[in-house]
């Protein structure tokens, strides 16, 4: 039996809250949300261990940006990379099975141990807020209190910028940044396979549930493998968000927020008030 990652008891079947619909959100449709589109034209990155664009669960087309610590100054490499470890292609993998269309960019953080120190990871979080991206893929988080404020610094920062970023929750029952901050997208995992089924939690910090156990994902040299972890299921709203931000361009944070909500699949309409 899969062992099942902190912060997924919510989305199991016998603790799955329902939802009822309030007000106007009622009237939303996942038709209207992003049917037809594929994301094109929104810029995702990929804040991880890097992409290797030739497997071809991601098709290529990648930008890379590339975080190196030089002693006290962190540049910017922009050139080609290969991913370090299979997490950022497996990340990007499952965005593009969604949003094939979208433009995505490998911000490489992370090393060959699947380690990083959070500078690094804060540098290339303020580069994707700074360098146009809508949306961004955090697979990764820290627990180490000396970086609470630096990185609440920074997601407010994408908050008033309208960038979205869809973190993972810690995979162990500890509490992580920036998945706990009130306005990213919170993402842990449900164990359907179901690439369109995801719920909404009503009980944060953890607000959605998406595919991320026993999954199908890509990995280094071109190969697959199945894993678990809260760090599969934030791409699956990745990918949703980027339909949407391609559909209806110019949404806040609080409009993704209530719309991802209001079609979540968990949620139902209230019952008619007695006459």
């Amino acid at each position: 039996m899969t062992l099942r990652p902190a912060w997924s008891a919510a989305f199991e079947a016998e603790a799955l809250a329902t939802v009822e619909r309030i007000g106007p959100p009622e009237q939303i449709t996942r038709e209207w949300a992003w049917g037809g589109s594929t994301g094109k034209d929104v810029n995702v990155a990929v804040i991880d261990s890097g992409v290797d664009a030739d497997h071809p669960a991601v098709g290529g087309r990648i930008a890379y940006a590339a975080m190196v610590e030089d002693g006290e100054e962190i540049t910017v490499d922009t050139r080609p990379h290969k991913d370090d470890f299979g997490h950022g292609t497996a990340c990007a993998g499952i965005i593009r099975s969604i949003a094939p269309d979208c433009s995505i960019t490998s911000v490489k953080v992370l090393g060959a141990a699947l380690k990083g120190r959070g500078n690094v990871f804060a540098a290339g979080l303020r580069w994707a807020i700074e360098n146009g991206m809508n949306v961004c893929n955090l697979s990764l988080g820290t627990t180490k209190r000396d970086f609470y404020s630096l990185l609440h610094e920074l997601v407010d920062e994408a908050y008033f910028n309208d960038v979205m970023l869809v973190t993972a929750a810690n995979n162990m029952p500890q509490a992580s940044f920036p998945s706990t901050y009130s306005s990213v997208i919170s993402v842990a995992s449900h164990d359907l396979p179901a690439l369109d089924v995801y719920y909404c939690n009503p009980r944060p910090p953890v607000e959605f549930g998406a595919p991320g156990i026993d999954v199908r994902v890509a990995w280094q040299n071109h190969e697959w493998i199945t894993a678990t972890g809260n760090s599969f299921a934030a791409p699956h709203i990745t990918g949703l968000v980027a339909r949407l931000l391609a559909k209806h361009p110019g949404l806040s944070v609080v409009h993704v927020k209530g719309i991802l909500r209001a079609v979540a699949s968990n949620v139902v309409d209230a019952p008619s008030p007695p006459r």
